[in-house]
């Protein structure tokens, strides 16, 4: 468990944004970053970080990529004196599986254990922000059925969309092996505990979304390009604003055609981290 830090050049802490990366729970780097939201980050006096995590496997089933960027951010925080850093100034930021665990992030109680003999672990989880590309909102079989495999028509199985697992092939044993599951039951109700549409409330932290595609985009012509352009879906930030709009919280929906408050990321957050 490894991560890259640039920190930002100031008199006083700097805010922090840590980038996770996407790839499925199976591939991705820490080096996925782009070097120019990094640059613009960095100019606009935020400091940056890029973490790796475990890959999903039987061996180490989600969450434990959730878990290893928990304890990246909890480490982060509790070297902020010695990095020049404001704790009460973090954000998170990635696209597909890494937008995920950022969502996981925010909407998740505080994770501190505040009487915990590690030090590391006394340190708060709470974002301040976050920032997704197409970001998996929910974990749900039945709403990616619903509004997601239909997009291809009515006969669709949306367990063709979730990948296997080493040798594991089929959709059911994997979804259950994935989640350290016994079964079915149990591997969904993990799975729930983290998607942003069932855990987030009313006090969470404000959230910028981005999808490739408007909700009226046609499926791509190019077969290779379809399982990509569903499991990224707009449906999937569609239903996480309904839900933020519902409670009343601060969410933007970036897509093609959309009108925005920010342009993009990083105005947004160098509104939410700026002191």
């Amino acid at each position: 468990n490894v991560f890259d830090i640039w920190l930002a050049e100031s008199d006083k802490p700097t805010p922090l944004a840590i980038y996770i990366h996407g790839g499925g729970f199976r591939a991705g780097s820490k080096e996925k970053l782009s070097q120019d939201v990094l640059k613009q980050l960095l100019k606009a006096g935020i400091s940056v970080a890029s973490i790796n995590y475990r890959y999903a496997s039987a061996d180490a089933p989600l969450p434990s990529s959730h878990h290893d960027a928990r304890r990246a951010l909890q480490f982060m925080r509790s070297k902020s004196k010695e990095w020049n850093l404001d704790k009460s100034r973090v954000a998170a930021f990635g696209g597909s599986a890494g937008a995920q665990i950022c969502m996981w992030l925010a909407y998740s109680d505080d994770m501190a254990k505040p009487k915990s003999k590690d030090r590391i672990e006394r340190e708060s989880t709470r974002l301040t922000c976050v920032a997704t590309t197409g970001g998996q909102t929910t974990l749900d079989v039945n709403f990616w059925q619903d509004k997601i495999a239909t997009l291809l028509g009515p006969k669709t199985d949306a367990g063709s969309l979730f990948p296997s697992l080493g040798s594991i092939k089929d959709p059911q044993k994997a979804r259950i092996a994935r989640w350290g599951a016994k079964t079915v039951q149990e591997a969904n109700e993990i799975a729930s505990r983290h998607s942003a549409l069932s855990i987030v409330s009313k006090d969470d932290p404000p959230i910028f979304m981005s999808y490739g595609m408007p909700p009226t985009a046609k499926p791509p012509t190019n077969k290779t390009r379809v399982r990509g352009w569903l499991v990224h879906h707009v449906n999937l930030g569609i239903a996480l604003k309904e839900k933020t709009d519902a409670l009343k919280l601060e969410a933007h929906l970036k897509y093609p055609g959309a009108e925005l408050k920010y342009p993009s990321q990083i105005e947004f957050f160098v509104d939410k981290l700026s002191d």
